[in-house]
């Protein structure tokens, strides 16, 4: 970058360097997105350090969540990394892992099986196989399309994601319903789950249809999205299981420290806990 500044053509120079680098679409998109909001508060000024470090506290006082300030510092740190410019990178926000969640943010099994009820009674077979295959194996959302026909007779599903190949196992009642639903929509091979063109199923087209299910399953809509479901997985698994870096290892995670948030205990849970302890007398 000969001048400290954001040119359009770096910021695609950069776009071009993450999909070399293999990261997802929706990773790619959510980089640029954030390197591009830099730039528009930029106005065209050269990039310094103190610029850079201002960015945070312009953050902070729009109002946005410490979480999100650092993966938005994160992706401008990351390109200015790329651009040459490392000296100029700032310090993400210091803060503490919360020892629960909050249960407004958190799908309950209960309130998964009234999703799953609330898509077959709209008859929505594709939807109903979707979250069931979600939350039965614990995939991303974008690695649907490794759920072909020919990993559901299988029972396996080879992910190669991020630079990493996982195998991923299909529980057998969800081999059978998979086959099933493809001899149904007489799918012949590859992806399961696809349009009516016959591509892959995009993330977008799911998050939506999930949204139309809430109010017949009386789930609130804030936490009905299809990561909740990888989530609810990733709970339900280390309550049986007990192995974080085992659940790490399922779940396609490089930091147990990223599993472990999958797994906080609820404010409920934390609560009774408290309460067990006995210590107000």
């Amino acid at each position: 970058m000969s001048e400290h500044r954001p040119a359009l053509e770096h910021i695609q120079a950069y776009a071009d360097h993450l999909r070399l680098e293999e990261k997802s679409a929706a990773t790619v998109e959510k980089y640029l997105r954030d390197v591009r909001a830099f730039a528009r508060w930029l106005e065209g000024r050269e990039i310094t350090k103190e610029r850079t470090a201002a960015w945070k506290p312009h953050l902070v006082e729009r109002g946005y969540a410490p979480a999100s300030i650092n993966a938005k510092l994160s992706a401008i740190n990351a390109w200015l990394g790329f651009a040459g410019l490392p000296e100029l990178r700032v310090k993400l926000l210091r803060t503490q892992r919360n020892a629960f969640i909050e249960e407004r943010r958190e799908l309950s099994g209960n309130e998964y099986k009234r999703l799953l009820a609330a898509a077959q009674d709209r008859n929505n077979l594709r939807l109903y196989h979707v979250m069931l295959t979600i939350c039965s194996t614990g995939i991303r959302v974008g690695e649907l399309r490794y759920i072909t026909l020919e990993a559901a007779r299988a029972g396996r599903a080879e992910i190669t994601l991020k630079g990493k190949t996982r195998v991923v196992l299909l529980p057998r009642e969800l081999r059978g319903r998979l086959l099933r639903y493809a001899a149904r929509c007489g799918i012949p091979g590859g992806p399961v789950f696809r349009t009516r063109s016959g591509k892959p199923l995009d993330r977008s087209n799911i998050c939506h249809d999930m949204k139309r299910l809430c109010a017949q399953a009386r789930v609130d809509a804030h936490k009905v999205f299809p990561h909740n479901l990888r989530h609810l997985f990733a709970r339900s698994f280390y309550a049986v299981d007990k192995n974080l870096a085992h659940l790490a290892d399922v779940l396609g995670h490089s930091s147990v420290e990223t599993t472990r948030m999958y797994v906080a205990a609820s404010a409920r849970v934390h609560e009774r806990t408290l309460q067990r302890m006995r210590l107000i007398i």
